[in-house]
């Protein structure tokens, strides 16, 4: 089969998956033995506040998306051990691999998991209720351990979101790349080409980088629409880093 036939998806062990020592557990279930799928890409990060709010930017402005962002941080589950703050970021990669990884991962509700596939990874998941001030039920979170993408769409955004093109071997990579020729710099969510004072170098020439990030950053400059946003283009080079 050839690479491009091969299809990839985002798998993210998070924070209460880390906590409940079920790394193993998942990795086994997802293992090429069970689903025919391999690794592409793996990674640990320390998910900072604008990698979480590009992740989850669909439910901005939702009551549950602060709670989401303190949950993907990791905040939730370890509030006073800063240092395992961390989420496992795996790309798979294979024959139908998105909706291999969905079936396994199960429902996004816990409690619905538990109900119809009693033997999926999140139905040993838990829904933590969100409430106000004045402790109202407002909402309610899904610790369900998995994140696994929806389809090709979502799969190439998140991927792209999560890994840099030279995280991922050249010839497991699915989507397009270029060679970058020019500076670009990051400041207080701003675009630069030009180095400013505490800013952060996302490119310089000679990078690799996906395509459609270089076709972002060239859209900004121009004053035109882009197809993704900045901070999402910028979100992967930031991780691990201790600013934002």
């Amino acid at each position: 089969m050839k690479p491009e036939e091969l299809e990839q998806t985002l798998v993210l062990i998070k924070p209460d998956a880390l906590k409940n020592s079920l790394t193993g557990y998942v990795l086994s279930q997802l293992s090429e033995f069970h689903t025919g799928l391999s690794f592409a890409g793996a990674k640990i990060v320390h998910v900072n506040q604008l990698l979480a709010e590009e992740h989850y930017a669909e439910h901005r402005g939702k009551p549950f998306f602060p709670p989401l962002l303190e949950y993907i941080q990791g905040n939730v589950h370890y509030p006073d051990a800063p240092d395992k703050r961390r989420v496992i970021a795996l790309v798979y990669r294979g024959p139908g691999a998105i909706q291999k990884i969905r079936d396994i991962a199960g429902p996004t509700n816990p409690h619905v998991a538990r109900e119809k596939r009693p033997g999926c990874i999140r139905a040993l998941g838990t829904i933590v209720p969100i409430k106000d001030a004045e402790g109202n039920v407002i909402s309610e979170r899904m610790d369900n351990l998995i994140h696994a993408s929806a389809n090709p769409t979502d799969a190439e955004r998140e991927i792209k979101l999560w890994f840099r093109p030279v995280d991922i071997p050249s010839l497991m990579r699915a989507y397009p790349t270029e060679v970058c020729e020019e500076h670009f710099y990051f400041k207080g969510n701003q675009l630069y080409t030009t180095h400013e004072p505490e800013s952060v170098c996302l490119l310089a020439p000679g990078d690799i980088v996906w395509k459609s990030d270089l076709e972002a950053l060239h859209a900004l400059q121009n004053g035109m629409p882009p197809c993704c946003s900045l901070q999402a283009v910028a979100a992967k080079y930031l991780i691990n880093e201790d600013r934002e």
